[in-house]
């Protein structure tokens, strides 16, 4: 409530001159206050972006108070605000101390004068206060820190830059990393040419050489009978299962060729298209040939007997895995790949001549080999002459083995020791199975950081055998390459052998043999020893930490992930990974795809069976990421029960140990609707009554909207074509429960039951029981067509298609009669009968009992769920969304195409033919002024006696014409309703009311002339249009405009599940881009900030010198190219915003007079732009619009032609009265609380919240007349002040019931109300001007005018004045800071008054170089001018800082700026 008492006087914050002239003065930016925000943002997001005080604090300076007298002059200053929360105000105070009475004003609070006023006593500081009683808020320190530290955005969320559309281009689902091709080597051939005791020819072995062979001398010993071949393949088949135990491993000890021929066929026999290895060991026969052929024996063994790779390619076939451990092994690589293709094109040849052949594939080989063409196997004898298999199959011993010859220190360890490491290799805590667990990390983590993506998945996830072999494959290329060899691969590795991770490995083992002397010790008997475990794990957990950290740049990939995965292995460090991969899966799509590639899913799944307490939280963030990428993982959801790991934890008794338990609960919700989409199975296994409870007991989770938004969309995947869950559903009740969100504070919210209810649609029974379900839930959510959130108003339509195709033949009935409705009307249009304005019709008064109240025939679907929305459905074909009109059309057209398509099609096209026909000849009628739309114009041209009225033109009627014939019926119908005020609600009998003659004017007010309450302007020509260009509208961000040769379909097709998927997509556990210290956006943010401190800084000593210096200096003079209508200078950009009198904005930079935009804001014919205002002008700001026929838009981007786009728009008021004094739409926004005033031609003053986008109140006007201004304070920001046609000023109070709001009335006025307005800054000057030049001071705490300025003289006789003739006051401006207002009067002059009524200019607007124009005395147009334009003043506007104004006459395009002296 207002504070109607005087409180006590203080000391303003403000410098006050001295006798000794020291002067100080308070230096603090203020940001907006917001209002205690009821919900937090969507999506566990803010939808209101908060920037802190972490970049620049206000400076906020001690306030000296001086113990003497003012006496001199001052120059006050005020804080200037960042935006529209400013400092508190400043004054300065001179006089007598211990002044009684009434409030008391200093004659120098407004700044130095040119002459003292001794008439005047003399008061002290302590008699200064702000106006209104606000001096207790601005001298508050917590209230001051708090604004100056908080600001908030609105329309910058993701709804708002994307609409609610889903990425086209998302290049995120990426199902490859399952590999459906995968293989597996289910064969292996292992051929091992010896020869023990033969040395091949070409070989010569140095002495002492290498000898073992699968870690076996094959040496025989004389006098025995050794086995040694079989031990040695026995010993090879044991290492292979060692990689891999489900391979059918077969032993081929020197074979011959008929024996080698004979296996590989029949090995590819049994292995059908799976991969088969063949292993071949050639340390007994020649080296390879240069052509690549390979050596066994005949069968006597008296012979080497080639065998050549193309006839190996035919035996074993593809795809196949060789292995080829021999010496010049590098020849059978290099000449592989020329047989393959040779096989290919005798395939292709063989193809042409019989396209019905059947060829075995050649192409899929992979291959391994020892060294290259020229280059001899080691014969080391400390090390294997297998060297390289041992690589291959046992990393581990060859690893230890080559550690301790090639470490440089003294130990006391054999070679022998290296096998007596404790432990097995399975067991993972064992030193053993730690080795070789780090050594898979290691070899993983070198591969994935090497290979190209697609290399690396199909050489280790693609199969088990291979992935091992390439793992041992890098070891073996350091090893070899320390020993002269380089091995060789195909496809080709890069080369790793030189990789940091090595050095890792080297550590590991290392550390392990530094304590095998003890572990021995204690296995022989000695003191028990613990082993203490590596901490590579640990190392590389933090390494990974510290990328997460730096945020991911450029979305490198992690070194450490594949390292990650391993991790997940260990039970000890498992919660610590997996809450880092959680903040590495947090990252976006592209990060998961990698988690993906790199082979995370089949452990995460298996964790699902884990009940660990402690993993739940984190489980949960994990699978919401991975299902929002990709939702193709239900089967694996429903092995082993998976899913009830989620539906757990949707029970609200369930508990977490995490403190946000309700966001966990919405991703649980959401991995449920991912499991239940397109997969029936899934809504099998989840129905049950307790899901759809738990749903809908989250519906009352206030504090969390993410968690009622997946709820229901939870249930609307479970009912989507499932109707046995559907019925489940009515049992229920969910479907009321539903219908109640519609008013959920949260757009996201409302969509998402819309959503659920359009797949509530459609139980394949029919019933009457089912259809008054449904059409209970149609009625219900009707009221969501006047929803502020185009994204919900599309899915609505949704709704509606789906309802329209269910119920098609209600509807076809429903628009044939709205179309002989129309008919009607437009024929009783042209015989002038008495006007019904409840229904914006001529009716015709009839008696009859089958007729209705306007004398038609009682329509079928009157009062129908079905005709109501038909009328819904027109008036959303019209919508100002460009996206959320065309999906109304698509529908609106279905019907009206198979209308025309059905038994009734010729005469449905010859009512269609009638009512284009009559539609025209009424707009081509051109109806007197005093006719001219009604309620959609701002400004009505109307003269007071023009008798009746001639029937109003349809809006926007050409432009429909010509998107096609088949619409013009349903846009004529729902202009008719939105233009003349028909409700959008369930129809209601209309009301018929007997009006004089002469209404829309109505009955003239007794004792006041009716031209007091008219808009100045009301006289003003219509502008020429032939010279008029319109420029292009901006349309929504992706629009596309559909194809008007397109057949309309219905349903129409809803895209909000795969946006709201998208969330989970994006990072959530890191602040915004914006917010991001080190950021672009971060940084311009920055930038803007100094920059509006600096203009601060500026303008602030300049405004004491504004109330006593002329504004007179030139400082902007050019050509707008239309008449402005409205102007508003930008805060902090050097940007102009120019409404004309249609429906263009030009975007100007004021400083250099050079336009930056022109487009248009697509009014309909007869309305105009009345608002236009700057948004979020702290950062990056937007433009708000609101023209005549009560529509508000918004528009990103203003200042390019190229990038401008439409953010949102919507039809704030639906209910415009029909009237002779018409304000059409006047607005004002709250930056500090994110609310949108609207109000006008309607009996209600409407309340938008930005940030819900709906309208959370409506309070009574409490007049009859129209409601011609707003304003409203800055420091509570719940105080509003409306200005009305009579003269009456109101104060209105938001907290209060509307009944109750009016707090005071003021009618010192007696004429239309130009402009109220309160000051944001200065003194907060309450200020009001009306048509007959009187501009009064309020403040809110007196009955009465604090002071009364007389702006413009009367003219004489002032109740007969004509157009053109003095003392109308055109137009009020006020200054937000400075003392200072312009009032712009009938009579070409724009003068600028300080708020003692003193006045400091005279100015006139300047035309262009030619003769003088004239007055505008009813004749309309003229030229431009070489001085004066001497028309009457249509706009002017103060920059909110600066110290400049501008202005615009009628009939002249040019726009003149000045600027103070000294300002």
């Amino acid at each position: 409530m207002l504070a109607l008492a005087r409180p006590t006087p203080r000391l303003p914050n403000q410098y006050l001159p001295t006798d000794e002239n020291v002067r100080q003065y308070v230096s603090a930016q203020i940001r907006q206050l917001s209002p205690d925000r009821s919900l937090k943002a969507a999506m566990g997001k803010t939808s209101m972006r908060q920037s802190t005080s972490q970049t620049v604090e206000p400076n906020h300076q001690a306030i000296r108070r001086s113990a003497s007298t003012v006496t001199g002059k001052s120059h006050p200053t005020d804080p200037a605000p960042a935006s529209e929360r400013d400092d508190p105000a400043s004054t300065t105070t001179g006089g007598e101390t211990g002044k009684p009475g009434a409030l008391v004003r200093s004659n120098t609070d407004l700044g130095p004068r040119r002459e003292s006023l001794p008439e005047k006593p003399k008061v002290t500081a302590e008699d200064w206060e702000i106006r209104h009683g606000y001096d207790e808020q601005y001298n508050s320190s917590k209230y001051l820190e708090h604004l100056s530290s908080t600001f908030f955005m609105y329309y910058t969320d993701k709804r708002h830059e994307t609409g609610g559309k889903p990425r086209q281009d998302d290049p995120s689902h990426n199902s490859e990393w399952r590999m459906r091709d995968r293989l597996k080597t289910v064969s292996a051939a292992l051929i091992i040419c010896l020869n023990i005791g033969v040395d091949p020819p070409d070989v010569i072995k140095t002495s002492p050489t290498a000898k073992l062979e699968c870690w076996i001398d094959p040496t025989p010993i004389v006098g025995t009978n050794s086995k040694t071949m079989e031990q040695i393949g026995k010993k090879l088949q044991e290492q292979y299962e060692g990689l891999s135990i489900r391979t059918r491993y077969k032993q081929y000890l020197d074979p011959s060729v008929e024996e080698t021929q004979k296996f590989c066929k029949s090995l590819r026999r049994n292995a059908k298209d799976e991969r088969i290895l063949f292993h071949y060991n050639g340390h007994g026969v020649p080296m390879p040939t240069p052509s690549g052929e390979i050596w066994v024996f005949n069968r006597n063994y008296t012979q080497y007997i080639p065998v050549s790779l193309y006839d190996l390619q035919i035996w074993l076939g593809a795809p196949s895995l060789y292995v080829f451990d021999c010496s010049n092994a590098g020849n059978i690589i290099a000449n592989f790949d020329r047989f393959v293709e040779k096989h290919e094109e005798e395939d292709a040849e063989a193809r042409k001549k019989d396209p019905n052949l059947q060829f075995p594939n050649h192409g899929d080989n992979i291959q391994l080999a020892a060294c290259g063409k020229t280059e001899s196997l080691p014969t080391d004898p400390n090390l294997p002459a297998d060297l390289f298999t041992c690589c291959l199959t046992t990393p581990i011993e060859i690893s230890l083995r080559i550690f301790l010859l090639t470490n440089p220190l003294p130990n006391e360890l054999s070679l022998k020791d290296v096998t007596r490491i404790p432990g097995r290799l399975a067991e993972r805590r064992s030193p053993l199975g730690e080795l070789s667990w780090i050594f898979t990390a290691i070899t993983d983590t070198i591969a994935w950081n090497l290979l190209p993506r697609a290399t690396f998945k199909k050489l280790f996830r693609q199969d088990l055998m291979v992935a091992a072999l390439f793992r041992n494959f890098l070891l073996s290329e350091r090893i070899m390459r320390a020993n002269g060899c380089h091995p060789m691969s195909v496809p080709p590795l890069p080369e790793s052998h030189n990789h940091p991770l090595w050095q890792a490995w080297d550590l590991t083992i290392e550390m392990v043999l530094s304590q095998l002397p003890a572990m021995i010790a204690a296995e022989e008997g000695g003191p028990p020893y613990e082993y203490v475990h590596s901490e590579f794990f640990t190392d590389q957990l933090t390494a990974f930490e510290v990328y997460l950290a730096q945020g991911a740049p450029n979305q490198e990939a992690p070194t450490q992930l594949p390292i990650v995965l391993q991790v997940l292995l260990s039970q000890v460090h498992r919660l610590r990974a997996l809450i880092l991969l959680s903040r590495f899966l947090d990252m976006g799509a592209w990060a998961v795809d990698l988690a993906l590639t790199i082979g995370i899913f089949p452990y995460v799944l298996k964790l699902l069976q884990s009940a660990a307490f402690e993993l739940k939280p984190v489980m949960i963030f994990i699978w919401a990421r991975i299902l929002a990428v990709d939702g193709s993982c239900q089967a694996d959801l429903i092995k082993d029960n998976g899913y009830q790991y989620f539906l757990t934890m949707l029970n609200p008794s369930a508990q977490l140990p995490v403190p946000n338990q309700s966001e966990h609960r919405a991703m649980s919700a959401f991995i449920i609707a991912m499991f239940c989409r397109g997969f029936s199975q899934g809504q099998t296994v989840c129905l049950s009554p307790e899901l759809i409870e738990m749903c809908i007991s989250h519906f009352r989770d206030e504090e969390n909207p993410l968690l009622r938004q997946w709820s229901c969309l939870c249930i609307s995947m479970l009912w989507a074509d499932y109707p046995e869950a559907k019925w489940v559903g009515i049992r229920c009740q969910a479907h009321q429960k539903l219908c109640e969100m519609a008013l959920d504070p949260v757009p996201e919210v409302r969509a998402a039951a819309l959503h659920a209810l359009n797949n509530f649609l459609g139980i394949p029974d029919l019933t009457s029981q089912v259809a008054h379900y449904e059409e209970c839930v149609a009625s219900t959510i009707m009221i969501m067509t006047n929803d502020g959130n185009c994204m919900v108003r599309r899915e609505l339509l949704v709704f509606f298609s789906t309802f329209v195709k269910r119920y098609q033949n209600k509807f076809l009935v429903a628009a044939f009669e709205q179309l002989m409705e129309e008919k009607e009307f437009l024929l009783e249009s042209e015989t002038k009968h008495n006007w019904n304005p409840q229904r914006g019709s001529l009716s015709r008064r009839s008696s009859k009992p089958d007729s209705d109240d306007d004398g038609h025939p009682q329509r079928v679907s009157k009062g129908s769920v079905q005709g109501t929305m038909w009328m819904h459905l027109l008036i959303l074909s019209i919508d100002p969304h460009p996206e959320v009109a065309q999906d109304a059309k698509v529908v609106v057209d279905y019907i009206h195409e198979a209308l025309l398509a059905g038994p009734l099609g010729s005469k449905v096209q010859l009512l269609m033919s009638d009512i284009v026909k009559l539609s025209r000849r009424a707009a081509s009628a051109k109806p007197p002024a005093a006719s001219r739309q009604t309620s959609a114009a701002p400004n009505g041209r109307r003269t007071p006696n023009s008798g009746s009225p001639a029937p109003p033109a349809i809006p926007r009627n050409e432009s429909y014409l010509s998107a096609g014939m088949r619409r013009t019926a349903s846009m004529a119908a729902a202009m008719k309703r939105l233009t003349f005020g028909g409700s959008t609600e369930e129809p209601q009998a209309p009301q018929t009311i007997q009006v004089t003659q002469n209404y829309p004017g109505g009955p003239k007010r007794s004792r006041v002339p009716e031209e007091w309450s008219r808009p100045p302007d009301v006289h003003d020509p219509e502008s020429k249009p032939k010279a008029y260009i319109k420029a292009p509208s901006p349309k929504p961000k992706g629009f596309q405009k559909q194809d008007p040769s397109s057949t309309p379909t219905l349903p129409l097709k809803s895209g909000f599940f795969d946006w709201s998927i998208e969330y989970f997509g994006e990072p959530q556990m890191r602040p915004n881009e914006p917010d991001e210290p080190g950021s672009d956006d971060y940084n311009k943010k920055l930038w803007r900030r100094s920059r509006n401190e600096k203009v601060l800084n500026c303008t602030q000593p300049l405004k004491g010198v504004a109330g006593t210096s002329p504004w007179d200096v030139p400082a902007g003079y050019f050509n707008n190219g239309s008449q402005p209508n409205k102007m508003c200078f930008h805060q902090f950009e050097d940007h102009l915003a120019i409404a004309d009198d249609r429906d263009s904005i030009c975007i100007w930079d004021w400083t250099n007079q050079t336009r930056l935009s022109r487009f248009s804001n697509g009014n309909p014919p007869g309305s105009r732009i009345n608002e236009a205002r700057f948004i979020n002008e702290d950062d990056s700001a937007l433009l708000l619009t609101g023209s005549s026929d009560g529509i508000v838009k918004i528009f990103r981007n203003y200042e390019s032609d190229k990038t401008i786009e439409l953010v949102s728009s919507f039809r704030a008021l639906t209910d415009l009265v029909p009237s002779s004094k018409n304000a059409g739409l006047v607005l004002d926004w709250q930056q500090g609380q994110g609310k949108l005033l609207v109000a006008g031609d309607v009996k209600v003053i409407r309340v938008w919240n930005a940030a819900t986008e709906i309208c959370t109140n409506d309070i009574p006007a409490r007049s009859s007349s129209p409601l011609t201004s707003l304003t409203h304070d800055v420091i509570e920001g719940s105080t509003l002040i409306a200005g009305y046609g009579d003269g009456a000023i109101r104060v209105f109070d938001q907290r209060l019931k509307p009944a109750l709001a009016m707090l005071r009335v003021w009618r010192r006025h007696n004429q239309w109300i130009t402009n109220v307005h309160m000051q944001r800054g200065g003194l907060r000057e309450l200020v009001s001007g009306c048509r007959d030049g009187e501009v009064k001071l309020w403040d809110l705490r007196f009955t009465g005018e604090v002071r009364t300025i007389r702006a413009v003289e009367p003219a004489e006789p002032l109740l007969h004045q004509h157009h053109g003739g003095g003392g109308l006051l055109r137009g009020l401006s006020v200054h937000e800071h400075a003392p200072v207002l312009a009032a712009g009067s009938n009579a070409q002059w724009l003068n600028v008054w300080d708020m003692e009524g003193r006045l400091l200019s005279s100015l006139s607007p300047t035309g262009p170089p030619g003769p003088m124009q004239q007055l505008l005395r009813g004749a309309g147009g003229g030229g431009g001018g070489g001085g004066t334009t001497g028309a009457p003043i249509a706009s002017a506007g103060f920059h909110p800082h600066r110290m400049v104004v501008g202005a615009g006459a009628v009939g002249s395009s040019w726009v003149n700026v000045w600027r103070c002296r000294g300002g």
